[in-house]
């Protein structure tokens, strides 16, 4: 069905770790694609580490890890890791200290701050974090706003205009890039999630690992997932599971390595 350019036999020889993306890859709408919990645990058995990583920066770690529990995925030796958690590493690594002002859920609020960030409720901040904020009000707004025209350094989680739901696509922090722009012309200096590199160099810090083919990006986004994989020069494994179509592939910002059905089909290049 699909035309690859490369061997995927070989590529997976050298791949160590799975970086997942979640929704439209590995589940649909909470149900998992096909017999997914046993490709993961195939994956395991060939001694693979999988990362479950995602730009939606609207809840903790551990909730992420619930989720995944529930439905028969993650297991020991998992890792997930958000826009986030790789927001939080950034600033820890170049901005300790400073105070922040996050447009975020509370959920995220407590794992900035249980990871040492200096969160402020004020305009005085040094830093003003735009996160997916599924509790935002438009006071919360008018002061991350206030903050940045007050010299903060505006810093966004990940640039996904929309997320999907099951009847509409709902906004998603790439809309509040937009709305704030619209209003004061203020954009990001920085937005750290897919398909930007900052996530994958962390990972590649975190695990101490200097090969990129050491690592394969596993999603169903040609412009986040596909796009992040490529950036990162890391292999980029798109699937049709999601909301790719084919007459979409050749318009791609970046081709993916290789294209499968569904993830499931992995298991028989293994």
């Amino acid at each position: 069905m699909y035309k690859l350019d490369k061997n995927l036999s070989d590529a997976l020889k050298k791949v160590k770790y799975f970086l997942l993306d979640l929704d439209g890859t590995l589940y649909l709408e909470g149900k998992p694609i096909g017999d997914m919990a046993n490709t993961l645990d195939y994956l395991r058995g060939k001694g693979k580490k999988l990362v479950y990583l995602t730009n939606n920066s609207s809840k903790s770690t551990d909730v992420y890890v619930e989720r995944l529990k529930n439905i028969g995925f993650y297991k020991e030796g998992d890792l997930v890791y958000s826009s986030g958690l790789a927001t939080v590493e950034y600033l820890n690594r170049y901005h300790k200290g400073k105070k922040v002002y996050l447009l975020g859920t509370d959920a995220m609020k407590k794992e900035m701050a249980d990871n040492g960030i200096n969160l402020t409720e004020k305009v005085d901040a040094e830093i003003a974090i735009m996160s997916y904020d599924t509790e935002l009000t438009y006071e919360k707004l008018c002061n991350f706003l206030r903050n940045v025209h007050f010299g903060a350094t505006y810093i966004a989680t990940h640039p996904d205009n929309n997320c999907p739901a099951k009847d509409v696509y709902l906004p998603d922090v790439g809309s509040y890039i937009k709305m704030i722009e619209v209003a004061s012309g203020y954009t990001p200096s920085l937005i750290i999630g897919k398909p930007n590199d900052i996530m994958g160099k962390n990972l590649k810090a975190r695990f101490n690992e200097d090969s990129d083919d050491a690592f394969m990006m596993v999603g169903d986004r040609l412009y986040t997932d596909i796009a992040f994989g490529k950036n990162c020069n890391f292999y980029a494994m798109l699937v049709m599971s999601g909301e790719t179509t084919e007459d979409m592939i050749p318009s791609a910002p970046k081709a993916p390595d290789f294209i499968l059905d569904s993830l499931n089909d992995i298991v028989k290049y293994l």
